[in-house]
C-alpha cells in the first residue's frame, strides 16, 4: 500500500552534536530529514523504511546566512530555499546561487524545502524510485540502460552501471561559486570542497554524496572569490516549475574590456555530479567574449558525451546552453 507511510520512531534534537549521537545509535536504520521534500516520498512510497527518523528542524545553530571575515558568505544548511533565494547579500554578491534557488520546484516546495536538502537529495531516477532491485538499490541490473529503458533524463557523461543524474539546481551554482561544504559527524568537522561532495557511481553506488552514516551537513561556505562577478543560470526543464532540469547550467565570468579573465562554468543533469566543464574554462579564459569563442566552448563541453536511447537531445541541448553562457 503507497501513500500511508510505515510506522518509526522519530526525535527531534535540537543540537548538531545529539543529532549526530542519536544517528550514530541508529545505524543503518537512522535516517535524517530537514525539509522533508524528498524524504516523504520515499516513506510514502514505503521504498525506504527507517526505523529511527532524526528531525534536524529544530536546530537553529544551522539556519540563517552571515558574512564571514574573509568577504564571503556562511549559508546554514536548514536555510530554506525562498530564504536564499530573497537574502539580499546573496542577490547582490552571489545572485547566480539566488537565481538557481528561485528555479527549484514551486514556490511552496521552496519555501519548506532547505539549501542542505536540495544538494543532499537522492538520484531521481524513476526505476529507483519505484524499489526496484537497480544496481543503485543493492541488485545487479540497470532498467534504464536497456533498449527499451526509459531514458530520456539520464546521463551523458560518466555512466558506471548506473545512469542517474545529480537533480539538484543548486548544486552546479554552489560548485561554479567554488563553495566548501561544513559536513560534522562521529569523527569531527570536515569540509569539503562543492566539487568533492558530489560522487559518482564509479566510488559508491548507493550514494550521491560524500556524507557517511552520523554525518550532518552543517553550512556552505562561498568564499568572495567570484562575489560580483558576471554570473548565467539557465535551465531546461519539460514545464517551467516543478519539474527537475533535462540540462541547467550555471557560470560565472570575469570579463573586463570583452576579454574573459576568468571562468567557472558547470552543467547538471548531465552526469550523476555536477559537471564542472573545466575543459571549456580552459578554451575561453583570455578570450574575447563573442560568437566564435562561445561556439568552440559549445564543442568542448560536448566532447566524450555518449547519449542513450532515448536522450539524444541533450547534447545539442548543452552545447547551446553553454553558448548562451558565454554570451551571457
Amino acid at each position: 500500500m503507497k501513500d500511508m507511510m510505515p510506522s518509526f520512531n522519530l526525535v527531534q534534537p535540537i543540537d548538531v552534536k545529539s543529532a549526530i549521537n542519536l544517528l550514530t545509535e541508529a545505524g543503518a536504520g537512522g535516517w535524517a530529514i530537514a525539509g522533508g521534500q524528498d524524504s516523504f516520498d520515499w516513506f510514502k512510497d514505503r521504498i525506504k523504511r527507517p526505523h529511527t527518523v532524526v528531525d534536524l528542524s529544530g536546530i537553529d545553530s544551522i539556519k540563517g546566512i552571515r558574512e564571514t571575515d574573509d568577504g564571503g558568505i556562511e549559508i546554514g544548511a536548514l536555510t530554506t530555499l525562498t530564504d536564499v533565494e530573497q537574502n539580499p547579500i546573496i542577490k547582490e554578491k552571489y545572485g547566480l546561487l539566488s537565481t538557481a534557488s528561485g528555479r527549484v520546484a514551486s514556490p511552496q516546495i521552496r519555501n519548506k524545502g532547505t539549501l542542505g536538502g536540495n544538494v543532499s537529495q537522492d538520484a531521481r531516477c524513476w526505476y529507483y524510485r519505484s524499489g526496484l532491485d537497480c544496481y543503485r538499490a543493492g541488485g545487479n541490473t540497470c532498467y534504464a540502460d536497456t533498449p527499451e529503458g526509459m531514458n530520456r533524463e539520464h546521463c551523458l557523461f560518466g555512466a558506471s552501471r548506473c545512469v542517474a543524474v545529480t537533480p539538484s539546481d543548486t548544486a552546479v551554482a554552489l560548485t561554479t561559486l567554488e563553495a566548501n561544504m561544513v559536513i560534522v559527524g562521529p569523527n569531527g568537522e570536515r569540509i569539503v570542497p562543492a566539487s568533492e561532495y558530489f560522487i559518482g557511481p564509479a566510488i559508491d553506488i548507493e550514494r550521491m554524496t560524500v556524507l557517511e552514516p552520523g554525518d550532518v551537513l552543517i553550512a556552505i561556505r562561498i568564499p568572495a572569490k567570484w562575489s560580483g562577478a558576471k554570473f548565467y543560470f539557465e535551465k531546461v526543464a519539460d514545464r517551467a516549475t516543478w519539474d527537475f532540469p533535462l540540462v541547467n547550467i550555471a557560470s560565472a565570468m570575469k570579463v573586463s574590456e570583452g576579454i574573459i579573465e576568468d571562468i567557472s562554468i558547470t552543467c547538471g543533469a548531465v552526469e550523476c555530479v555536477p559537471k564542472r566543464l573545466t575543459v571549456v574554462q580552459d578554451i575561453v579564459r583570455g578570450s574575447a567574449a563573442n560568437e566564435e569563442t562561445a561556439s568552440l566552448a559549445a564543442g568542448a563541453a560536448s566532447r566524450g558525451a555518449s547519449a542513450l536511447n532515448y536522450n539524444h537531445f541533450k547534447i545539442p541541448l548543452m552545447e547551446n546552453l553553454v553558448k548562451r553562457a558565454i554570451r551571457g
